[in-house]
């Protein structure tokens, strides 16, 4: 795998400084449950970066004002829909800076209802400079939202293209069949 060139996936090489280029938010939100919603955003800012406590919160407070949740910061996951722990893990992913977001089916665990506050951070995120790869079944918002459209199959990519070429003339037989599929539900 390569980041910006560098083949960051060579055996022997240390994973930290990579990881810390990288955020991830999970399809089920992963927050630790016995903390709140600041301490979620701030741990990985006081222990990963070592900032001050100050510092993060601060960074905290900025992300979750942005993102609608400036409320949220002393309650716990378990006080939130699952719209709100979703936004959280977002921010969580945010507030360390990362140059690429890996954002995996980030909708699949919410209600319908609350898919689109969800998406609608995903199209704010879309023009801050961070490369975002998403695995998502929300194939309006693929299309609305991509740069680049793949398509995995077996594990493998099938089929890689402008939204416009992969929704509207797919080249790979097992791509089309998929947004045949899509199209017909």
């Amino acid at each position: 795998m390569l980041l910006d060139g560098d083949e960051v996936s060579a055996v022997g090489r240390d994973p930290n400084p990579v990881r810390r280029r990288i955020g991830i938010v999970f399809q089920s939100f992963n927050l630790f449950p016995h903390m709140s919603v600041a301490r979620n955003i701030t741990l990985s800012l006081t222990e990963v970066l070592g900032q001050s406590g100050d510092a993060a919160r601060q960074r905290a407070s900025e992300l979750l004002a942005r993102f609608g949740l400036a409320e949220k910061a002393d309650v716990y996951p378990d006080q939130l829909s699952g719209g709100q722990q979703q936004r959280v893990a977002i921010i969580r992913a945010l507030a360390m800076q990362p140059e690429v977001l890996l954002l995996d089916e980030i909708t699949s665990a919410l209600d319908p209802e609350l898919v689109g506050e969800v998406l609608d951070v995903v199209r704010e995120l879309k023009g801050s400079g961070i490369t975002m790869l998403i695995a998502t079944h929300e194939m309006a918002f693929a299309r609305e939202i991509s740069d680049r459209v793949c398509f995995l199959h077996g594990g493998s990519v099938a089929e890689i293209g402008s939204p416009t070429q992969m929704f509207g003339d797919p080249r790979d037989e097992r791509t089309q069949q998929f947004l045949r599929r899509v199209r017909s539900n």
